[in-house]
């Protein structure tokens, strides 16, 4: 068995591996965790709000109201209604936003009068925004 001559080198401890992993777990809990909530801490601030005499409106636009017109009655959202309970209920909702629209279902065997005084009614409530749904092929428009 040779004998070694030269002496060998002192064991050392590579810390780039470990290095790496402690970075590495340090942006995952910097990325997951959450630090603060601003809303909160907006809300715990001493300030006085400006305040304006006219502001539009925050919410969007509501969903158009549909009118299902059948040969003995009158649906306005799934709710039975007399022709003057349809224009004072349309004149209501145009208070509350002013570009209330509707749609005018008729079935389509009733009397195109029937049709007339609803859209007249619709029109006399001041709804400018109005649709007729038809059928074109398979789909309703």
């Amino acid at each position: 068995m040779p004998l070694k001559t030269s002496e060998d080198e002192q064991a050392t401890l590579n810390l780039t591996p470990m290095i790496d992993i402690v970075f590495l777990l340090i942006i995952f809990f910097m990325v997951g965790s959450r630090f603060t909530d601003l809303e909160e801490s907006e809300k715990q601030m001493p300030l006085e709000v400006p305040s304006i005499s006219r502001a539009g409106t925050l919410t969007s636009a509501p969903a158009k109201r549909v009118i299902n017109v059948y040969d003995d009655r009158i649906m306005l959202d799934d709710r039975q209604v007399s022709l003057s309970q349809l224009e004072s209920n349309l004149v209501v909702a145009r208070k509350e936003y002013a570009n209330t629209g509707v749609i005018v279902r008729g079935e389509s065997q009733i009397a195109y009068q029937r049709i007339a005084e609803v859209l007249g009614r619709i029109h006399a409530a001041g709804v400018k925004d109005m649709r007729i749904a038809v059928k074109t092929g398979n789909q309703v428009r």
